[in-house]
Formats: C-alpha cells, structure tokens, sequence
C-alpha cells in the first residue's frame, strides 16, 4: 500500500508505571504500566503517588505515533471491549532507572510483534477517551477499504508432466527414487 509522508499524526504521551512488591525472593519488585497522560511534559521517573510500598512514577513521555499505513491496526484497536495503549518496556541497561520505556503504540499488530523476543515488557493501558477520539479522527481521515481479490487459477494442467522425479544420472524406471551413489555401488 502508498504511504503518504503526509499522513503522520503524533502527540506526546507520558507512561505511568507502577511498582509493587514481588511475589518471590527472586524478583523483589513487580512493574507495571497502568496509564497514560496524552499531552504530558517531559519526565524521568517523577513520583506521582505512594500507597504503602505501592509507588506509581511519570516514567517517561514518547511520542505517539500514528501512521496512514497502519489505520486498520488502529481500527482494529478501537474496535476492542476496552480500546487501548500498549506501552512496551526493556530492562534498562544503564542509568538509575529499572526499565526503559521503549514505545507507546495504538497498533496491537505492532505490540504483538514485541512479544515475540520475551525481551520486552508490553503492557496493555486503557486509552483515555480523548485520545480514543484522536485515534478515531485518524482512521476516519486517512482508512481505506481494502478491496479482496479473489486469485483465479488458470487453465493449465500440471499433472501430465513428470518433470523432476528421480535423478536424471540414474537411466533406469524401475530405480527412479534411487541414489547415484547406491547405484554405482550395485554395477560394481
């Protein structure tokens, strides 16, 4: 499909994660993404409530992005029970942060695409209903249809050639599926 440069929309989205105590030993906190704050200002792991050891932070703001090609991904996204943000997250490598927030996406078709390597922390975020209503604008502008073209076989039969059975240095029928070098062997 084209893709017009032109059909680009993007707004600034400040991801919330919260961080709980781990059920195990072995991981002592558990993190997780449970908002999203369209228009938000720059942030890095801003506190923004405690319940107990229960932290929420403002972790980062990306830009979300919205892009012609990929409208029926949105629509798809839209037309869910509850239409969402999936907002994916790495191990931070370095710096004082735990996770890197690496995208912020409305296309499920992109998110799952993150959760093939195992890598990657994708969490799924209800989407506010003024950004349900950007997205929505989106698709209505830009969607189009995509017409389904059944392919038609043609009329050519294929069966009356046995082109490619067996091995063309083996000059016998009846040893068609043999091996050359088994044949050579038995003429020795």
């Amino acid at each position: 499909m084209y893709h017009n440069p032109s059909q680009y929309w993007s707004v600034p989205v400040g991801v919330v994660v919260r961080r709980v105590p781990g059920a195990t030993r072995w991981a002592p906190w558990a993190w997780r993404a449970t908002a999203v704050l369209p228009g938000a200002g720059p942030a890095d792991w801003r506190e923004l409530r405690r319940d107990g050891e229960a932290v929420e932070f403002h972790a980062a703001t990306v830009t979300l992005e919205l892009h012609g090609a990929e409208t029926e991904a949105y629509l798809h996204g839209l037309t869910a029970e509850v239409p969402s943000i999936y907002i994916v997250l790495r191990e931070a490598l370095e710096g004082d942060a735990p996770l890197d927030v690496v995208l912020a996406t409305a296309s499920p078709y992109e998110a799952q695409d993150y959760t093939d390597s195992g890598e990657e922390i994708v969490e799924k975020v209800p989407m506010p209903a003024g950004l349900a209503a950007w997205v929505q604008e989106f698709v209505e502008t830009y969607h189009e249809e995509e017409v389904f073209v059944k392919r038609k076989r043609d009329k050519k039969r294929i069966d009356m050639k046995e082109d490619g059975i067996g091995d063309p240095r083996i000059g016998t029928v009846s040893d068609v599926y043999a091996s050359p070098t088994l044949r050579r062997r038995r003429l020795q």
